[in-house]
C-alpha cells in the first residue's frame, strides 16, 4: 500500500507531503484544482516518462518520492530479477533535473524506467474511464477467470513445461536444418575422409619417408662414398686402422718408460677402438645397401600423396592432417547418427506434449467450472449498479495448439439490454458501462487475489445518486482487503471513505499553487455540504452531509 507521497517543484505543486492510511480514501476538489496534477506526479513514480515542462521552477530539480509497504505483495522474486534491494518499506524516487534529464531510484539504487514500470504495475492501478480498454483485452479476461479458478499454481507449472517444450522444438528444428545441410555435404565429407583413411597417416611419417627417399634416390653415390671410406680406413699403406695400430704399438713400448707416454697410449687406443667401430658400421652399411627401384617408387608415391593431401587441406604436417581426419570422422558420424538423435528428440517432445495436455486439461476444466459463478456475480453486481439487464456469455474452447496460458480460446460477450444480441465488450458496452463492469470485476478479484492499491479516477462520472451509493459500497467493501482511493465529485461516495483528502488551489505571493490536505470530521462535513449544495451551504445541505457521514 501507498503510505506517503512527497512532491516538490512539480507543475503547480511547490512542496507537498502527505501520509495515507489503509482502507478507503477519498480525494475531492473543484474542477481544475489539480487532481490531475496529483495523478501526474504519481504516474512518474510508476515509470511514466517525464519532460522539462513538469518543473514548476525550471532552475530547480523536481523530486517526487513515495513510500510503499510491500510486505504482503510477494515481490521478493521481482526485486531479485530486476536487481532492486528488497525492503518491506520500499521507497521510490523520481528526479527531473533542470537539464531535462530524469533519474529513478528504488531504495536508493538507480533503476531504468522499464524496471520501474514493472514494479509500478504491482503497486498501484490507476483506473479511469479511459483505461477501461484493459477490460476488453483477452489476456486480462483470462487473468480474471484464472484468479477465480485458483489456477495460479497449475498455470505456473504449465508455463514452465511450455518453456521446456519450446526449447525441445527449437532443438529439433535445428537438428532437422542441420540434417538437411549435412546430407548435402555427407558424400563429399565421406570422400575426403576415405582419402585420409587410405593414406594410413602416422605421426612423424613424413620425415621418415623423405629420409628414405633421399637414400634410395642417391644409392649409387652413397655406395661410392662408403667404398672410399672403407678404403681410407682399411688400406695397408694409408688406411686409418693400420696407421693407428702402428701408432698404438709405438706408444705401448714407450708407456713403460713414463706415465705421460702411457696417457698418449690410452688416447690412441681409444681412438683406434672408435675408428674400428666406424669401420664395422661402414662395412655393414655397404653390405646392406641395395638399389630398390620398386621401393623408391612406393616411397615417391606416398610422399606425393601426403603432400597433395597437405596442400588440399591447407596443413603443414601430418599431425594437422590427422586432426582434419578426426573432424571429418565426427561430421560423418554425426550425420549417420542424426536419425537416431532426431528420433530421441521427437520422443522427448511427445512426452512433453502429454505433460502439457494434462496441465492444459486441468486449466480448462477449472475455467469451465468457474465461468457460471463469475457470470452470476457480475450480473448481480451490475444489477445493483443500474444495469439490471446486463448479461454475459463467457465460453472457453479448446484448440489444438499450445498457447501461453493453456489450450483455450476465450469468448467474452456482453449484452446490456433485454433481448439484445451479444457482442464483444468494446462494441456492446458504452464507456460508463465499461467502468461499472470493471469496478464489478475488480471487486470480485479483490476477494481472490492480493490486488495492488487501486485509484479510481472519477469512475462514477455520469451516474445517479443511488447508483453512486452502490458504487461507494462496492469500493468500501474492496477496501477491507486492499487500499482503495476514489477521486470523486459525488458526495454519496465521498461520505463513505475512511479518510478524506481535499485538493485545492491557493495564491501565495501572487503565484498559484496546488495543495492536498487531510480533512478532519468537521471539515468533511463542510466539503460534502458544498458538494451537495455549492459554496453557499444551506442548513439542509449541512444536515444532509452529516447524515451521509453518519
Amino acid at each position: 500500500m501507498l503510505t506517503s507521497l512527497s512532491i516538490n517543484n512539480y507543475a503547480l505543486i511547490d512542496d507537498l507531503q502527505v501520509d495515507f492510511n489503509s482502507g478507503f480514501s477519498i480525494i475531492t476538489g473543484e474542477t481544475g484544482a489539480g487532481k490531475s496534477i496529483l495523478l501526474g506526479g504519481l504516474s512518474l513514480i510508476l515509470g511514466k516518462r517525464a519532460d522539462l515542462s513538469s518543473l514548476k521552477d525550471t532552475s530547480k530539480k523536481c523530486v517526487i518520492e513515495a513510500v510503499f509497504n510491500v510486505s504482503d505483495y510477494k515481490l521478493e522474486s521481482l526485486f531479485e530479477v530486476e536487481g532492486f534491494d528488497y525492503e518491506p518499506q520500499t521507497i521510490i524516487r523520481r528526479e527531473i533535473l533542470p537539464s531535462g534529464k530524469s533519474r529513478a531510484f528504488v531504495n536508493d539504487s538507480p533503476v531504468n524506467l522499464n524496471s520501474l514500470q514493472l514494479l509500478g504495475e504491482c503497486l498501484i492501478d490507476i483506473h479511469s474511464q479511459h483505461q477501461t480498454l484493459q477490460l476488453t483485452n483477452n489476456d486480462f479476461q483470462f487473468q480474471v477467470i484464472d484468479a477465480l479458478a485458483n489456477n495460479e499454481t497449475s498455470l505456473q507449472a504449465y508455463q514452465l513445461q511450455l518453456k521446456v517444450f519450446k526449447e525441445l522444438q527449437k532443438e529439433l528444428n535445428e537438428l532437422l536444418v542441420f540434417q538437411a545441410e549435412a546430407i548435402k555435404e555427407h558424400d563429399y565429407n565421406t570422400f575426403l575422409l576415405n582419402e585420409l583413411v587410405d593414406a594410413n597417416l602416422v605421426e612423424g611419417e613424413l620425415e621418415s619417408l623423405e629420409e628414405e627417399y633421399e637414400t634410395l634416390n642417391n644409392i649409387e653415390g652413397i655406395k661410392e662414398k662408403l667404398s672410399e671410406a672403407y678404403q681410407l680406413l682399411s688400406d695397408e699403406q694409408i688406411g686409418a686402422l693400420p696407421t693407428l695400430t702402428l701408432l698404438k704399438n709405438t706408444f705401448q713400448k714407450l708407456s713403460g718408460m713414463s706415465s705421460k707416454y702411457e696417457d698418449l697410449f690410452n688416447r690412441v687406443n681409444s681412438s683406434l677402438i672408435e675408428i674400428d667401430d666406424v669401420f664395422s658400421d661402414v662395412d655393414m652399411l655397404q653390405e646392406s645397401l641395395e638399389a630398390d627401384p620398386r621401393r623408391l617408387e612406393q616411397v615417391d608415391t606416398k610422399l606425393k600423396t601426403l603432400h597433395d593431401l597437405m596442400q588440399k587441406h591447407v596443413t603443414k604436417n601430418i599431425s594437422e592432417l590427422i586432426e582434419v581426419r578426426e573432424q571429418l570422422q565426427e561430421k560423418v558420424a554425426v550425420t549417420e547418427n542424426l536419425d537416431e538423435t532426431i528420433s530421441k528428440k521427437e520422443q522427448e517432445i511427445n512426452s512433453q506434449t502429454e505433460k502439457l495436455n494434462t496441465l492444459a486439461e486441468v486449466l480448462h476444466k477449472r475455467r469451465v467450472d468457474t465461468i457460471p459463478h463469475l457470470k452470476s456475480e457480475l450480473e448481480l453486481i451490475l444489477a445493483d449498479l443500474g444495469m439490471p439487464n446486463a448479461q454475459f456469455k463467457i465460453e472457453v474452447t479448446s484448440v489444438d495448439s499450445f498457447l501461453f496460458n493453456g489450450k483455450d480460446t476465450l469468448s467474452f460477450l456482453f449484452s446490456a439490454n433485454k433481448g439484445g444480441s451479444f457482442n464483444e465488450l468494446k462494441k456492446a458496452a458504452s464507456g460508463g458501462e465499461l467502468s461499472r463492469i470493471m469496478l464489478a470485476i475488480k471487486s470480485i478479484l479483490s476477494k481472490y487475489i492480493q490486488l495492488p492499491t487501486i485509484m479510481f479516477d472519477e469512475i462514477d462520472t455520469g451516474v445517479s445518486g443511488e447508483i453512486s451509493n452502490k458504487m461507494g459500497d462496492i469500493m468500501l467493501e474492496m477496501s477491507k482487503t486492499m487500499q482503495v482511493f476514489s477521486i470523486t465529485h459525488l458526495p454519496q461516495i465521498a461520505a463513505k471513505g475512511h479518510t478524506h483528502y481535499k485538493v485545492y488551489k491557493e495564491d501565495v505571493n501572487e503565484v498559484t499553487q496546488t495543495n492536498l490536505v487531510k480533512l478532519n470530521h468537521d471539515e468533511r462535513v463542510v466539503e460534502i455540504a458544498q458538494m451537495l449544495g455549492g459554496i453557499e451551504m444551506s442548513s439542509s445541505a449541512i444536515a444532509h452531509a452529516k447524515e451521509l457521514l453518519n
